[in-house]
């Protein structure tokens, strides 16, 4: 040991050999310098001879300074401390440099590891870490941490990495070494002198350890590479149906890239396809238990095409019976089975078959099925029972069938059966027991919930067209019944004051005649054949000033939003329609909001590429989208698909129809659009209307501008008008109504009798007033045949909607007026005075 390396040991063990001097010690000193003080002035007095008095005196101090050093602890005497020297020898045993240092930042302890160290480094003093490799790059950062680790009382470590030839303490001139420093706070025990804020930096040499974790990554390594490049596909699978692991061989098989696919990054039905996905995963066992299967199928690569393998799939179970990860091998083979046996050939047509096939014992257990088999329904798994899968209602049925089935090898059991799941599905077992083998029995399964969906589909389309065709045939009937009552009461009306007793009873009758004038006007808009009057809007606009009608409705509970897009498209509508739309699902909504909420009507513009991805299924094109939201009790999954239904109602009987919602959407269709419901029970429910964008044609330079007709106050008129009507009642009425105005009225009962009479008359007719639906001949082909006659009189016709025959026999449709039933006696006068000009 050199002298350099001895001086910075001693100041060590000095460091560590102090001791405070405690206030027994010193009392004791005092007593004793006290003492000796006295006996030296005691001999002076007594005239002791000065050649003996010195030395003695000399000698009684050197030994009084001893025994206070001793008691102090100042001087120890040989072999007395062997507790220190026991500590001493273990921290230099440890092998490993460390360092002690206090609260003031300053090293009071070092074994001997350290001190050889510092020495080599050039400390001439003990010091910390921090000194001892101040300046080298490598430690900056990871002593900051380790400072700010003791600090907060927190153990911490670093590994750092000293290349070789490195002038660094520890280094090595032949290799790179790997050390890591740590830091260890140093509890306080309560003793005297205690070590609160003490910290120990310890500096292990770790480039063995390190070593062997890099052989042993690069063995890995060498294993990962063997199985990636094995001459078989591999993969593993979570019980999540996340594909976790994929090797190489089974990616460049299937055209994969390998970065793109692992690590849980595609499903198991991505990469083997739903049907073979449904098979892996239908595999049950007992806890604890693990199963093997062997799977022939034909898997698609990246472009679709189909690659032969054959799976060999392993699952284990816990003991709580849970799926872990699966493993998987994957071996390629020949797609020509001329080299199979039977038995993997029929395996192999089976895992391709479109429907589903398994094979049962006598129990219901399934022993083996095909992918479309499995993927019927979750509950239905390899080793379980076919009955679990199927609603408790059926199973009955079904053991029934399996019964028939193994009474009699060869022949076909049918069963229809619900199956329980996420989706209910309605299937059709086949069951047949092969000839010589009675407890196996082969299941073929028909997936009929698509067909049985279109069947109820197909009865409910007839159900409503048959609806609707009764709606209109009624509404058109009681049409011409309210037509002379309104107009009748109109008639009387015009004679009576308001002091007349009668007044009040026929204001009455006319008020509930006006009432089933709506109702029907429902019917027909449901049955789609109320006639309407299209024209180019903006929904801003219309939406606007029906906001002061809906705060009306909604009351002062809800709160109404409305909110427009910018530059919303124009719609071809009829707009009265349409704002009884609005208005009939605001308050449906207000129904629905009885402690209060918020009504949203939000208009937006809907691209064709919009479109194509929209929630709903529409037609690809370009949309103006209004959507009616409520924050009200929302409407059960169950009554979702009723709510079109004409005179289906959640409501109490008398406090309404029934005929909203179909109204509703008979408009909304007849106007060429889609209405949609989608509704959250106790959260709300949301109507989005689609109407087609129009785009009106540019105007003109010399288009005319419309001039604002005045309001006629004179109905009064001269003219002969021929009506022509079969129901008597509202011939009478038109005929005593244009007579009372001054026109000279004749009448006809059909569309013959009305050729006759023109035929016939020679003063000829300003006006026909005709009905539309007549037997014999209609209002249409009248018109026409007068047309070829040369015949050019205006024509007004009188319909409660437009008829196929309507519109199918009227080649210019500006040729003539049109007056909607029911009207009253004053829509009737200001009609012909406005068509007679």
């Amino acid at each position: 040991m050199s002298s350099k390396s001895a001086a910075l040991q001693s100041g060590s063990q000095a460091a560590g050999n102090q001791r405070s001097l405690s206030p027994a010690t010193a009392v004791m000193v005092t007593l004793l310098a006290a003492a000796t003080i006295a006996l030296a002035a005691y001999s002076l007095r007594s005239q002791v001879n000065p050649l003996v008095l010195v030395p003695g005196a000399v000698l009684a101090l050197l030994g009084l300074v001893a025994l206070l050093g001793f008691l102090a602890g100042l001087l120890v005497l040989p072999g007395r401390d062997t507790r220190q020297a026991f500590f001493d020898a273990v921290a230099d045993a440890s092998g490993n440099a460390f360092v002690v240092i206090d609260a003031q930042g300053r090293a009071v302890y070092a074994n001997q590891s350290y001190t050889d160290l510092a020495s080599t480094a050039g400390a001439s003093r003990l010091v910390g870490f921090d000194v001892l490799y101040a300046g080298q790059p490598e430690f900056v950062t990871p002593i900051y941490h380790l400072a700010q680790a003791a600090a907060q009382g927190q153990s911490l470590h670093r590994d750092i990495r000293i290349a070789s030839g490195s002038l660094v303490p520890g280094a090595s001139q032949l290799e790179p070494k790997w050390l890591r420093l740590s830091v260890t706070p140093l509890a306080d025990k309560g003793q005297v002198g205690g070590q609160d804020g003490h910290v120990i930096w310890r500096l292990d040499d770790i480039t063995r350890d390190r070593a062997h974790q890099e052989d042993a990554f690069t063995r890995l390594q060498f294993i990962i590479t063997y199985l990636d490049n094995a001459p078989a596909g591999f993969f593993s699978t979570l019980p999540n149906g996340r594909v976790d692991y994929l090797n190489a061989t089974l990616a460049q098989w299937l055209d994969l890239d390998l970065a793109e696919v692992q690590g849980s990054k595609i499903s198991l039905t991505e990469l083997v396809g739903e049907n073979t996905a449904a098979q892996l995963t239908a595999i049950t066992a007992p806890p604890g238990g693990q199963v093997t299967e062997r799977f022939r199928v034909a898997v698609k690569d990246k472009v679709g095409i189909a690659v032969p393998v054959e799976i060999v799939h392993r699952v284990d179970f816990d003991s709580d019976g849970k799926m872990q990860p699966s493993r998987s091998m994957v071996l390629t083979r020949k797609l020509d089975g001329a080299s199979d046996d039977a038995a993997q050939v029929m395996q192999e047509f089976t895992s391709l078959a479109p429907f589903g096939i398994a094979e049962i014992d006598q129990s219901g257990e399934v022993r083996k099925g095909n992918g479309p088999f499995f993927s019927l329904s979750k509950n239905l798994l390899q080793g379980g029972k076919l009955h679990s899968a199927v609603r408790e209602s059926d199973r009955e049925n079904l053991r029934h069938a399996i019964a028939l089935a193994s009474a009699a090898p060869g022949d076909v059991r049918h069963c229809d059966v619900s199956l329980e799941g996420e989706t209910a599905r309605t299937v059709q077992f086949s069951l047949s027991q092969l000839p010589g083998n009675p407890n196996r029995i082969t299941v073929f399964a028909l997936d009929k919930t698509e067909n049985k969906s279109l069947e109820v589909q197909l009865a409910q389309s007839q159900k409503m067209q048959a609806v609707g065709q009764l709606a209109s045939g009624i509404a058109h009937d009681f049409n011409n019944v309210l037509t002379p009552i309104i107009g009748f009461a109109d008639l009387l009306l015009t004679k009576m004051r308001p002091t007349d007793p009668s007044f009040a009873d026929v204001m009455n009758i006319k008020q509930n005649a006006n009432r089933a004038a709506n109702l029907v006007r429902q019917l027909l808009a449901f049955s789609r054949k109320q006639t309407l009057q299209p024209r180019v809007h903006s929904l801003t606009e219309a939406m606007s000033d029906l906001g002061n009608l809906l705060g009306r409705v909604l009351g002062e509970k809800i709160e109404l939003s409305i909110q427009h897009g910018r530059d919303l498209g124009l719609v071809m509508v009829d707009i009265h329609q349409f704002e009884q739309v609005i208005i009939n699902l605001a308050v449906n909504a207000r129904d629905a909001m009885a402690l209060g909420g918020k009504l949203s009507v939000r208009t937006h513009n809907m691209s064709r590429e919009e479109s194509e991805n929209a929630r709903h299924p529409i037609p690809a094109g370009e949309y103006v989208v209004c959507e009616i939201g409520d924050t009200g009790t929302g409407i059960p999954k169950e009554i979702l698909d009723k709510i079109w239904e004409p005179f289906f109602s959640t409501k109490e009987v008398g406090k309404g129809t029934g005929l909203g919602l179909s109204m509703v959407y008979g408009i909304i269709k007849q106007t060429g659009g889609y209405v949609f419901c989608d509704s959250v029970l106790g959260s709300g429910t949301t109507f989005r209307i689609y109407l087609p964008r129009h785009y009106p044609a540019p105007v003109t330079a010399t288009a005319v501008r419309e001039e604002v007709v005045p309001v006629r106050a004179d109905f009064t008129g001269k003219g002969r008008i021929l009506v022509v009507e079969d129901e008597d009642s509202v011939r009478a009425f038109a005929v005593r109504a244009l007579t009372s105005r001054g026109y000279t009225v004749l009448e006809a009962n059909s569309g013959e009798v009305g050729l006759e009479v023109i035929e016939s008359d020679k003063d000829g007719f300003e006006l026909i007033l005709s009905d539309v639906v007549m037997p014999e001949m209609d209002g249409p082909s009248m018109l026409a045949e007068l047309r070829k006659r040369g015949v050019t009189t205006k024509v007004i016709f009188m319909s409660g909607y437009a008829e196929d025959a309507f519109e199918r026999n009227l080649e210019n449709p500006d040729d003539f007026a049109f007056l909607q039933k029911p009207f009253s006696l004053k829509q009737l006068i200001e009609k012909v005075k406005d068509v007679m000009g």
